[in-house]
C-alpha cells in the first residue's frame, strides 16, 4: 500500500480538520456538565409529608421560564431524599456565562422560589442547610483537568524518546516522539469537536470529568497505535537500511512497506472497539454514554492519524537523510578487563 503517495492529500484533510476544529471550539457556549458549572445545594426538614415528583415538575417549569437576557440560567435541577430522615434536598446547577454578582442575585431569587414551593407541600417546612459553590470549584476541575493531560503528554514524550533510541544513524530519535505529539493534539482536537459539535444539538451530551476522562483514553489508544506503526518501521529500518544488504531499501519503501505489515491490525482493533463501544452506547446506561461517544470519535480519529498523518510526516521530516544502522558492540571475552 503506498500510502506516501497521497501524503499531501491526507495532510491537507487533518490540516483543514484541525483548523475548522480550532475555531468553532472557541466559538460556540460549550453545553458543560453539572462538575463544571455554578450550584447551590438545599435541605429543607419537614414534619409532614411532601411529594417530590410535584416539587420536581414545578421546578423543572421554572427552569425553563427562569431567562436572563432570553438566556437560560439553570443547567440542571435534581431533587432527592436524605435517608432515614424527614430532610428533601434540592441541588441546582446554573450555567457560569454570567457575572458573579448577577448570578449571586438569581441564586438567592431561585433559593426563595425553591422554598416557596417546597412550603406549599408542607408549611412546618424548614431551611436545614444551603451550600453555594462558586466559579472557583469548576475552574478547579477544567485546571485539573488541563494539567492531567499535559502530563500526560510530557510523559508520552519521555517514553517514546527512550523507547525509540539508537534505531538507525541519520532519524533523530526526537522526530519519533515529537510526531507523536503532533498526532495526540490532532485526535484530541478534531474528535473534541466532533463532540462539542453534537452537544449543540444533542443537549444530554455534555462537557464534564467524563469528557476529560475519555480523552485521557483517546491519548492511550492513539499512541497504542501510532507506537505499533513505528515500532514495525523500526524494525524494518533496522533490517532494511543496511547498505551492505542485497534487499536493501529507500526510506519510502520501508516506510509503505510498514504501514502495509499494520494497516490491517489496525483496522481490524479499531472495528472490534468501536463495535463494543456501539453496542455500550445503545444498551449501556446514559449515564456514561457521552463517555462512550468521546471514544468512538477518538478511534476512528486516532486510527486515521496513526496510519495516514504519523507515517507520512515521519517520511516527510526525514527523507533526505542518510541511514545508516548502529553498529553493535562486539566485546573479545579473551581482552583484559583492568578495574
Amino acid at each position: 500500500m503506498d500510502v506516501l503517495k497521497n501524503r499531501y492529500t491526507f495532510l491537507w484533510i487533518s490540516i483543514i480538520f484541525f483548523i475548522i476544529s480550532l475555531i468553532l471550539l472557541l466559538v460556540p457556549k460549550l453545553n458543560l456538565g453539572i462538575d463544571m458549572t455554578w450550584w447551590i445545594q438545599m435541605e429543607y426538614t419537614y414534619n409532614n409529608s411532601i411529594n417530590i415528583d410535584h416539587i420536581k415538575n414545578k421546578l423543572n417549569l421554572e427552569k425553563e421560564t427562569y431567562l436572563e437576557n432570553d438566556e437560560q440560567v439553570i443547567n440542571n435541577i435534581s431533587v432527592y431524599w436524605i435517608t432515614w430522615e424527614k430532610t428533601v434536598a434540592v441541588v441546582v446547577w446554573f450555567y457560569n456565562n454570567f457575572d458573579e454578582k448577577k448570578l449571586d442575585e438569581l441564586k438567592v431569587w431561585f433559593k426563595s422560589k425553591v422554598f416557596e414551593i417546597i412550603k406549599e407541600q408542607d408549611k412546618t417546612a424548614k431551611e436545614s442547610r444551603y451550600i453555594n459553590i462558586w466559579k472557583s470549584f469548576g475552574d478547579y476541575i477544567k485546571d485539573t483537568a488541563f494539567i492531567t493531560l499535559a502530563l500526560a503528554i510530557i510523559a508520552i514524550t519521555f517514553y517514546v524518546t527512550f523507547a525509540f533510541s539508537w534505531v538507525v544513524s541519520g532519524i533523530s530519535v526526537l522526530s519519533f516522539a515529537i510526531i507523536t505529539i503532533i498526532t495526540l493534539f490532532h485526535d484530541v482536537i478534531i474528535s473534541s469537536w466532533a463532540y462539542i459539535f453534537t452537544s449543540m444539538y444533542f443537549p444530554e451530551f455534555q462537557i464534564d470529568t467524563f469528557f476529560v476522562t475519555a480523552l485521557l483514553t483517546i491519548l492511550w489508544y492513539s499512541i497504542n497505535d501510532t507506537i505499533v506503526v513505528f515500532d514495525r518501521i523500526r524494525w524494518n529500518l533496522k533490517r532494511y537500511a543496511w547498505k551492505k544488504w542485497k534487499h536493501e531499501k529507500t526510506l519510502e519503501e520501508i516506510i509503505n512497506l510498514s504501514v502495509t505489515q499494520t494497516i490491517t491490525r489496525s483496522i481490524y482493533t479499531s472495528l472490534t472497539l468501536i463495535f463494543v463501544l456501539t453496542t455500550i452506547f445503545f444498551f449501556w446506561p446514559e449515564t456514561i454514554s457521552w463517555f462512550i461517544l468521546v471514544m468512538i470519535f477518538g478511534t476512528l480519529v486516532g486510527t486515521y492519524s496513526s496510519i495516514f498523518i504519523a507515517a507520512p510526516i515521519l517520511y516527510q521530516v526525514n527523507k533526505n537523510k542518510k541511514l545508516t544502522v548502529y553498529k553493535k558492540i562486539e566485546i573479545n571475552p579473551e581482552d583484559k578487563i583492568v578495574v
